[in-house]
């Protein structure tokens, strides 16, 4: 067994996703802050340090099985939720999309900074330069993933809860009640929709179709538009 390429391969992995989840809840954390809700600050979840924002599950082990299943080709993770509390908030419906999709949108900067790097991999020593080369392609990956696969309107995630934000009153409240639902739900389309599928000879994998097609397009503009598509 390699394990020196095993250790490679989870370097140029585990960086980015916990770069990416712990940026992800502390910008949450930042704009509620901001905005009158002082209940993640007051907790220490407006920081920089991922050991307060990892989620063994959501950020290791999730993020993991997707890559180990998809052969590479599909991978999206969590970290702990900031708390929020809405009550701080002096206009909760655009507070809340605000806070929402605060997450997402620090996931497209870390993405756009990520590409920009690429031109500073000739200043770093040889080797180095290819593991950090690897480290931030896969950076833009991880963040355009997780923000789209956040932005998917449906609670608990951040798109559910920016519809919510936004849609009238009467379907805001149905679609909020699906939020103890929601992770059961995330789960079969991850993982039982596509078994199933594959049992009967068709393609379920309704969750590439939601977050892979988009971020693929998403991931071109990026790097075409920092000009470093090769």
């Amino acid at each position: 067994m390699d394990f020196a390429n095993i250790g490679f391969m989870i370097s140029v992995w585990i960086i980015p996703i916990i770069i990416a989840v712990t940026l992800h809840e502390a910008a949450h954390g930042w704009v509620a802050w901001r905005l009158g809700d002082h209940t993640a600050y007051m907790m220490g979840r407006v920081t920089f340090n991922p050991i307060k924002h990892v989620d063994p599950f959501g950020t290791l082990l999730m993020p993991g099985l997707m890559l180990l299943l998809s052969g590479g080709k599909m991978m999206f993770g969590y970290a702990k939720p900031v708390p929020v509390d809405m009550r701080n908030f002096s206009n909760i419906r655009r507070d809340m999309v605000l806070v929402a999709a605060a997450g997402p949108g620090a996931n497209i900067l870390i993405a756009v900074v990520s590409a920009i790097l690429f031109y500073a991999l000739p200043l770093l020593p040889q080797d180095v330069d290819v593991w950090a080369a690897h480290n931030l392609a896969n950076s833009i990956r991880i963040n355009v993933i997780l923000c789209v696969f956040n932005l998917i309107p449906l609670p608990p995630l951040d798109g559910g809860r920016i519809a919510v934000g936004l849609l009238p009153r009467p379907l805001a409240m149905r679609l909020a009640s699906l939020e103890r639902y929601g992770m059961f739900i995330l789960l079969g389309m991850i993982f039982l929709l596509p078994y199933v599928g594959s049992q009967f000879g068709m393609n379920l994998n309704i969750l590439w179709w939601l977050v892979g097609i988009p971020a693929d397009f998403i991931t071109n503009l990026i790097v075409h538009g920092v000009g470093i598509a090769g």
